[in-house]
């Protein structure tokens, strides 16, 4: 699903984000990107969603050499993909279906009961069937994260990218947040969570890949905690 040959990405500045990180992301797998502050996970991320691109190696998702994506290709790409952020990044004028509805109306979904259909599928997923009227201020932080997650998977991406989507969040809620990611992982769909939160990577049983100072420098797979 994710294939990263030996890619860097330097910016004009001289700053080197990434430095030649190599490995392997199956389909339908789950890991966690971890590391310190500054350590490359969020510009690891932005290449794989080609919101920026390598400046060296090759990097492969879903069987597409993104260092020769056409620009005008990137649109089709980005459809695969849902992304989930740590501000959660929700609309604040617009209602709970309207921020789900979103990656809908920008891919061309004008069906509206079609539209309706999914929204209401994606937040029977998260727990938030209902809350349709609502807007982002009237809920919990927990309650927006999960928006968030509906509002990523509504298009039924097969790549889920998660940038600390659990940082705002108490150790409760976070478990909760985990394990959705679990069950999207149960159906089939691959996962990718940047997190430094050592203690919650520690109780999920799943591979781990450690950045430091833009360099890769583990990837096993983390036992679970006793």
């Amino acid at each position: 699903m994710i294939e990263f040959r030996n890619v860097g990405k330097r910016y004009p500045s001289g700053h080197a984000a990434l430095n030649e990180v190599s490995f392997i992301l199956a389909r339908g797998e789950m890991a966690f990107l971890t590391g310190h502050s500054g350590a490359g996970k969020s510009t690891l991320l932005k290449l794989i969603a080609l919101i920026e691109r390598p400046s060296s190696g090759e990097l492969i998702v879903n069987e597409r050499n993104l260092n020769r994506l056409e620009r005008g290709h990137i649109p089709y790409h980005r459809r695969g993909l849902g992304m989930i952020f740590q501000d959660y990044r929700l609309l604040q004028d617009r209602t709970v279906f309207d921020n789900v509805a979103l990656p809908l109306v920008i891919g061309g979904e004008y069906d509206q009961r079609e539209t309706g259909r999914r929204v209401r599928a994606a937040l029977d997923k998260v727990g938030l069937l209902g809350k349709e009227k609502y807007y982002p201020l009237e809920l919990s932080g927990g309650e927006q994260q999960r928006v968030g997650i509906a509002r990523a998977v509504v298009h039924k991406p097969v790549l889920l990218l998660a940038d600390e989507p659990t940082g705002n969040l108490d150790p409760d809620l976070s478990r909760e947040i985990m394990a959705l990611f679990e069950a999207f992982q149960r159906v089939g769909v691959t996962v990718l969570i940047a997190s430094h939160d050592h203690d919650l990577i520690a109780r999920m049983n799943h591979r781990v890949l450690t950045l430091q100072h833009g360099s890769l420098i583990n990837t096993v797979a983390e036992a679970p905690a006793s």
